[in-house]
């Protein structure tokens, strides 16, 4: 598997978390669910930038994206 969409879908579970930590604490129970999946956002993320060679930089994230999106694409 590509580390690009690895580290995109990485993202992409981590920025769904939040919302679904906010709504259970919100509600005043345990945020279960949310945290399964706010570590295994954090270990692809994690995975995706040891695994590149050269490591990635917050500026490579829009051209990251695009890519990946536009693979779907096609």
């Amino acid at each position: 598997m590509n580390t690009d969409l690895i580290l995109v879908i990485g993202i992409v579970i981590g920025v769904l978390t939040v919302p679904s930590i906010l709504s259970a604490v919100m509600e005043g129970s345990a945020p279960r669910a949310a945290s399964v999946s706010a570590v295994i956002s954090g270990g692809l993320i994690v995975y995706a930038v040891y695994a590149n060679p050269g490591g990635y930089d917050v500026n490579d994230l829009p051209r990251l994206f695009r890519g990946v999106f536009s693979s779907f694409a096609n």
